[in-house]
């Protein structure tokens, strides 16, 4: 075998080794990614309770196409496009889970959460922001998830904006 077909084996054994090794690193890397903070697709979610602080909570239902405030029995047309964001916290990318036990949920804001969430029986209950970063702290069962501060659900600042 001449000196030049050896080299460009070899060069292509490097190559594969290299190709095999990313596949590798970036099996590990999704297997170990944290995820969601649900299971949930957004755009299924057809019930959501939100309650911020000490207010009464707001339920919305999902039907005929729009969102819908439910107050005493009765229907209002909701913002949809603010209800559907609320929805999509389900999606929302978490830096990473521990288990709450690690955490006395008081300091974190947890106990009592500061707003509570709810999507089709899901509960997502909000805590304290993080001291580094623009990150809160989102207990979900017994783990607690860190996610950016821009999930976090706010009430309109004006009540008839929650209305279409």
């Amino acid at each position: 075998m001449k000196r030049a077909a050896r080299q460009r084996l070899g060069l292509l054994l490097g190559a594969g080794v290299l190709l095999a090794l990313a596949l590798w690193q970036w099996q590990r890397d999704r297997a170990e990614a944290p995820g969601t903070l649900l299971s949930l697709d957004p755009s299924q979610v057809t019930r959501i309770e939100l309650k911020v602080g000490t207010a009464a909570p707001k339920h919305y239902s999902h039907h005929d196409g729009h969102w819908w405030l439910e107050h005493d029995g009765t229907a209002t047309r909701a913002d949809d496009a603010r209800v559907t964001a609320l929805a999509a916290i389900a999606a929302a990318p978490v830096e990473h889970w521990r288990k709450a036990s690690d955490f006395d949920l008081a300091r974190i804001g947890l106990a009592p959460p500061g707003t509570i969430l709810t999507l089709d029986g899901r509960t997502l209950r909000f805590g304290a922001s993080a001291a580094i970063g623009y990150r809160c702290y989102v207990q979900v069962g017994t783990r607690i998830a860190l996610i950016s501060l821009r999930y976090m659900p706010q009430p309109p600042q004006d009540p008839t904006l929650d209305l279409h």
